[in-house]
């Protein structure tokens, strides 16, 4: 019974927090965001989109570093939540992007939180929005390096089957 009830534990440890369930890479590698980047925002510079995809790829390989995420993301998640990791849960991830980039210079582009299912503890994730100056946020594309270990997830905000995305202004970044 006690092995049983661990077991649980463990399980529910496991799945706290930042919950989705792993869909298929998207190729959310410099070329593909670029594009993406570029329809966002129809008059942006191509370098500037494609700095910023590389910005945004180096980005997350630093945090994902800096966490020391080396598994999939429930189980860190897990380790995160039993103390043995310190960071690495979504909004770890989000937070960090967005603080990262709020301090950098894309004039055609602006970055946002995003959240869904806020305040639900079991399924609340965060992540990054980029859009482009004067456009809604929703239409802007979603930078989620915490769902897919080994990759960044990205696409348009509205083609994100996993979430209905909801904008967090009220959040800040500490």
């Amino acid at each position: 019974m006690l092995r049983l009830l661990c077991s649980a534990v463990i399980v529910l440890f496991m799945l706290s927090g930042c919950a989705v369930s792993p869909q298929p890479d998207d190729g959310g590698d410099a070329a593909h965001l670029t594009r993406l980047l570029l329809e966002v925002n129809e008059v942006a510079p191509k370098e500037e989109a494609k700095e910023l995809a590389e910005d945004i790829l180096q980005e997350s390989a630093r945090l994902e570093k800096a966490f020391g995420r080396e598994s999939n993301p429930y189980w860190h998640n897990f380790l995160v939540n039993v103390g043995v990791k310190k960071k690495g849960l979504c909004y770890h991830y989000s937070d960090g992007l967005y603080r990262h980039f709020a301090a950098q210079h894309y004039p055609d582009y602006v970055f946002h939180l995003l959240g869904a299912h806020i305040g639900e503890y079991w399924r609340e994730h965060n992540a990054l929005a980029v859009s482009a100056p004067g456009q809604p946020i929703l239409d802007g594309i979603v930078v989620d390096p915490w769902r897919q270990a080994g990759s960044v997830y990205v696409s348009k905000i509205s083609e994100d089957r996993a979430y209905r995305w909801r904008h967090r202004p009220e959040r800040g970044c500490k």
